[in-house]
């Protein structure tokens, strides 16, 4: 830049911040030391960088195998799809073995809030509330099955389909939804564990389950207990959680914990949620005691044992 150029650029105002500046001529950057020196450099500084960050991953993985606590589901998460990978336990392997067609190319647990639609859940919702509600226990834990029609009342059962006031309560579109469900959780336990949806068969007990605060009355309340799926129901090898409503909205506590070796593993309900894992002693659990609020949910599971299936429900003389 010659000195007439300078001149010239002495005093301009900047058309951004509306400031004066001045533009130094060449001769006078050169001339002017660097006063931090030159800004250093390295070889392969990205490969250095990527480096450190897959330490960083690693340090995380190691603090989580040594006992720190995981949430494999949010509640505020929305996810595609979140799996977790763990060994088969020994009885489960030794007992589903006896069904080629049903063995998992892996045990596990995975989450989604992809396969149930928003309509589909609130259908779900009203028949949970509607149902639990003619009846309803005295302690925390209320169920409905509509299968069977077992419905909690008090500190026993009845059978919904016999209660005058169930009349007009439940529509065809109820049970075409619930068909719906049991579909789409069969072939996505089937794709997710690697088998065939055709070996899987709807299995007894499949329920609406409704959970609050209230204090226990009978052993049917205590819920909180852990527990082994395939010990509690023997026809059980794939269990299924349909969630419909949400932590820490609808609800306090009530969180699903696995109960894992090294750590507890947690899923926290969403409206809409599906839960799903192999029924053996991988994946012991318990349901957290519900402090506030009320938490519904429907478990829908499945045998690879035929001779343990259960038909769809239907409305009472329409099977």
């Amino acid at each position: 830049m010659n000195s007439d150029a300078h001149r010239r650029n002495v005093g301009k105002v900047s058309s951004e911040t509306g400031k004066k500046y001045e533009v130094q001529s060449d001769e006078e950057i050169k001339e002017k030391p660097i006063k931090y020196g030159p800004i250093p450099s390295f070889p392969y500084q990205r490969v250095w960088a990527r480096a450190v960050l897959i330490l960083g991953a690693i340090v995380v993985v190691y603090w989580t195998s040594q006992g720190g606590d995981v949430v494999l589901a949010r509640q505020k998460d929305f996810l595609e799809q979140r799996a977790q990978e763990v060994p088969c336990s020994e009885e489960y392997k030794k007992e589903i073995e006896k069904f080629p067609d049903c063995v998992p190319e892996r045990c596990g647990r995975m989450v989604t809030d992809k396969l149930v639609s928003t309509h589909e859940v609130g259908i779900l919702l009203r028949i949970a509330e509607q149902g639990i509600g003619l009846g309803g226990s005295e302690g925390g834990a209320s169920i409905l099955d509509l299968h069977s029609g077992a419905l909690s009342q008090g500190k026993n059962f009845v059978n919904i389909y016999k209660l005058d006031t169930v009349k007009d309560l439940f529509k065809p579109a109820d049970f075409l939804t619930y068909r719906i469900l049991k579909l789409k959780l069969q072939h996505k336990v089937a794709q997710h564990f690697g088998l065939k949806a055709s070996a899987l068969h709807l299995t007894h007990p499949t329920f609406f389950s409704r959970l609050t605060s209230a204090p226990a009355q009978t052993v049917h309340d205590e819920y909180w207990h852990p527990h082994v799926d395939k010990e509690t129901y023997e026809s059980f090898h794939y269990t299924c959680l349909v969630y419909l409503s949400d932590f820490g909205h609808d609800f306090k506590g009530g969180r699903f914990v696995y109960m894992d070796t090294d750590r507890n593993t947690t899923v926290e309900p969403r409206r809409g949620r599906v839960s799903m894992f192999t029924s053996g002693w991988e994946n012991r659990h318990l349901v957290e005691q519900v402090t506030e609020g009320t938490r519904y949910a429907i478990t829908v599971s499945f045998t690879c044992d035929k001779s343990r299936a259960i038909a769809d429900p239907a409305l009472p003389g329409k099977k």
